[in-house]
């Protein structure tokens, strides 16, 4: 039976894989295990120890703490005040426009991000 907080924490390695452009063979082989261990890890299906963990946020460049963000918001709450996703990370669009947007030259960058910023507000 899968635990809820490993599930959450497999979805964040996962999802800051991804946004890093690093496959499973390149975190794995970074961390010194098998592709087929990372599959387990984002699937909840294997508890991550917490030195691996460190490991990992290590080769994706975030703190560990970044794994366990989000796993406290009352999800219904979230939903009902606003039209985000509960979990913005598991769209796969939202990631995509992420990781165009910090693609862009920061100068470039910014200016979208005010103009962004003014159509939501006019919304």
């Amino acid at each position: 039976m899968k635990h809820p907080v490993d599930v959450h924490v497999g979805k964040r390695i996962r999802h800051r894989r991804w946004m890093n452009g690093t496959t499973q063979q390149q975190l794995a082989e970074a961390v010194g295990i098998k592709f087929q261990q990372i599959q387990k890890y984002e699937t909840g299906m294997n508890r991550v120890s917490a030195s691996r963990l460190w490991d990992i946020s290590k080769v994706l460049g975030v703190n560990v703490s970044f794994f366990f963000e989000g796993l406290e918001v009352d999800q219904d709450a979230v939903q009902n005040t606003s039209d985000m996703p509960a979990d913005i990370l598991t769209d796969k669009e939202a990631l995509e426009l992420l990781r165009s947007y910090y693609a862009i030259p920061e100068n470039q960058r910014r200016r979208l991000f005010d103009l962004a910023r003014v159509l939501s507000e006019a919304a």
